[in-house]
């Protein structure tokens, strides 16, 4: 199933007040893997933005007078996003704006499957912040260019958030899945080799050896199987 990570920025905090998208933002995971295919748009939200909002994304209703309304971006960003599952940071308050937006539009709700990676966070590290800046610090993931949150940005991060939490998921040999085209040349008998270094033990070792077994052999009155084994062998 494809994934998509989601974002969106808005004029307020209720949809259910009149409160509108004035971005949205989605990039595609492929295989564990952001491909190069993204959406993002600003809107104009036909209204004014809370100062609140305003502080934490910088967008004011002058710089979006020129965006496109919602409905005519909808039919592309559902195109986009048909078929996927969506990842989204507190995912109710996105799927309610989203939601809110197409019923005004008189389109469809949507019904793709959705990770909320605020519940998965907080099921994982519960007690703790788990913001998108405390995920970004505790995977060590570099968010110093996030001075006010955007949806594209933020997508980016929630990406890479996504990926060190569920890393060892899909495999327990590295951080990178096994693809199908690799398993199956697995299959057909292509093997990794793997170059193993020896490290010969020194004289000095070899001699401390030799005399770790001497204690063991007299304090066992001769009972100490590894000397026996160097013996036989």
């Amino acid at each position: 199933m494809r994934q998509i990570v989601l974002d969106t920025e808005t004029t307020g905090l209720n949809p259910n007040q009149g409160h509108r998208l004035v971005e949205v933002a989605a990039i595609e995971l492929c295989d564990r893997k952001v491909s190069e295919r993204s959406f993002h748009r600003y809107l104009n939200p036909e209204r004014e933005i809370d100062e609140g909002a305003a502080s934490v994304h910088g967008l004011t209703l002058d710089r979006l007078q020129d965006e496109p309304k919602f409905a005519e971006i909808a039919p592309a960003f559902l195109e986009f996003i048909s078929g996927a599952e969506l990842i989204i940071h507190n995912a109710p308050f996105d799927m309610g704006f989203l939601n809110a937006e197409l019923a005004r539009a008189g389109l469809p709700l949507l019904d793709n499957p959705v990770i909320d990676t605020l519940k998965f966070a907080k099921d994982l590290h519960p007690g703790k912040k788990n913001n998108l800046n405390a995920l970004c610090d505790r995977y060590m993931i570099d968010n110093s260019h996030r001075v006010l949150h955007g949806a594209l940005l933020d997508t980016e991060l929630l990406a890479e958030v996504y990926l060190a939490m569920t890393r060892g998921q899909e495999s327990l040999l590295g951080d990178e899945a096994v693809s199908q085209e690799d398993q199956a040349e697995l299959t057909n008998g292509d093997r990794v080799r793997l170059t193993v270094r020896v490290i010969q033990a020194s004289a000095e070792e070899l001699t401390l050896h030799t005399q770790q077994l001497a204690d063991i052999d007299k304090a066992s009155k001769g009972s100490c199987l590894w000397k026996q084994l160097e013996l036989d062998a």
